[in-house]
């Protein structure tokens, strides 16, 4: 069995301290920040939903076109199996969480005083 030199030891222990303490000192992420962060993540799912349609387009064509030839060619064609249609996710609308909820909670909020006369 072969010993870690106690030098290794020290210099991992010491950079192990360092980084801990870097990263205890950097601030908490603005606001700004995290709405820029949120944005950035429903800007990423969108895209993973636009390539699964597109994916999902291309498997069709691939699919119809086999089918084709297949057919042409005198094979025996099994009959394809039913998948779900291909969804188009649409352009990226993003919305932030707290402008959704800010008008939802104006509606439902009562009516300030009223006049009494």
């Amino acid at each position: 069995m072969k010993r870690t030199p106690p030098r290794t030891t020290t210099f991992a222990l010491l950079l192990a301290v360092l980084v801990g303490t870097a990263v205890a000192k950097l601030p908490a992420p603005s606001d700004e920040a995290k709405a820029k962060a949120a944005e950035a993540a429903a800007k990423t799912a969108h895209a993973g939903k636009v390539d699964a349609y597109k994916l999902c387009l291309s498997m069709d064509k691939v699919a119809a076109d086999y089918h084709a030839k297949a057919k042409a060619a005198g094979k025996d064609v099994r009959p394809a199996v039913e998948t779900p249609a291909c969804a188009d996710p649409g352009a990226f609308v993003y919305t932030p969480p707290g402008a959704a909820s800010a008008p939802a909670a104006a509606a439902s909020a009562p009516p300030a005083a009223a006049s009494k006369g």
